[in-house]
């Protein structure tokens, strides 16, 4: 049975011209002014419906606020992020965050949505304007995933990765719907990524901004062949990798599977060549040693003659060889 949505709007009143209306204005595209008007719009709806129940917005100390149980973002300092701080650093908080009593901690509050203004609040020495509402975890997961996805601000990845958490503490693939507002087909087409990708290698790539489900897919498609995930491992490590971003790091990785460049490896040093010469220089002696084998490579005028007489010698020489280690 579907969950009633905790974010209903409450400015909707019963008339169905108004229903008709706002179904028919979602549908068309907005550009401009009238995009940044709608946002508006709906950012106001968003703080009545949490004021809907007589919650009052209030301000709290971060320092008595943790994150969320569960993590639906990959990284938080981005340049979005950083627009985000110097607004709030010039005319304050405009939106308030929603947070829930914390279930096991007396005194404290925990984050369903918001953490990047509650950070942004804790790094500019100011209080998080709040509202805090009374939350089950099942709600609590709801509203953090339809938020998130309401806004738009996290990745394909970052909500796939967001999908595992839930799965891995044991919420239900309808709850994972709700909160993704997913349908079932493609939460399952999401749910392959993390199967098949280990998950070092999708810490390493990030959160990945402007990489959509496609491309991610193809990917999952690569590293199914097992000499490529190994592969993927490896160049991982690799500098031009390293020093990409988010979106670079894809890149490179998906390029290099997909055209089958072999990763380059560090070399690795070699024992260097031994010579030996007697001061005639009648022979000259070139020793290498390997892994599991010792090779003499004997040239010059006495060369066969001299490895001759060391075959003849082998057994006199290894024993010499034997009575020297055992005197040492």
């Amino acid at each position: 049975m579907a969950r009633k949505n905790i974010f209903n709007r409450i400015l909707a009143d019963d008339d169905a011209v108004h229903v008709v209306a706002e179904n028919h204005l979602a549908t068309m595209p907005k550009f401009g002014a009238a995009k940044s008007i709608s946002s508006s719009i709906d950012e106001l709806t968003r703080q009545a419906a949490l004021l809907a129940d007589g919650e009052a917005i209030i301000e709290i100390d971060p320092a008595v606020v943790d994150v969320s149980f569960v993590s639906d973002r990959m990284t938080s300092y981005d340049e979005q992020y950083s627009e985000l701080v110097e607004a709030i650093r010039t005319r304050g908080q405009d939106t308030p965050i929603l947070v829930r009593r914390h279930p096991s901690a007396e005194g404290r509050y925990m984050v369903v949505f918001g953490h990047r203004r509650l950070r942004a609040a804790s790094e500019l020495g100011r209080k998080v304007r709040a509202v805090v509402k009374t939350l089950e975890d099942l709600d609590h997961v709801i509203a953090q995933g339809q938020e998130n996805s309401a806004r738009a601000n996290l990745s394909f990845i970052e909500k796939v990765v967001f999908a595992q958490h839930l799965g891995d503490r044991g919420f239900g693939r309808e709850t994972v719907q709700s909160a993704l507002s997913l349908d079932y087909q493609t939460l399952s087409k999401m749910m392959t990524i993390p199967k098949s990708i280990p998950p070092e290698i999708i810490e390493s790539i990030g959160a990945a901004k402007g990489i959509g489900r496609d491309r991610w897919l193809e990917l999952r498609k690569l590293i199914d062949n097992p000499r490529n995930a190994a592969a993927a491992k490896e160049f991982i490590s690799s500098e031009g990798f390293l020093s990409a971003d988010s979106d670079g790091r894809f890149n490179a990785l998906f390029e290099a599977l997909h055209k089958g460049r072999k990763v380059v490896r560090k070399s690795i040093s070699k024992p260097a060549a031994v010579s030996w010469a007697p001061g005639d220089r009648s022979v000259s002696v070139t020793a290498k040693a390997g892994p599991k084998d010792y090779t003499l490579s004997i040239s010059k005028a006495e060369a066969k003659s001299f490895g001759e007489w060391i075959s003849g010698n082998l057994d006199s020489l290894f024993q010499a060889y034997r009575q020297s280690k055992q005197e040492n």
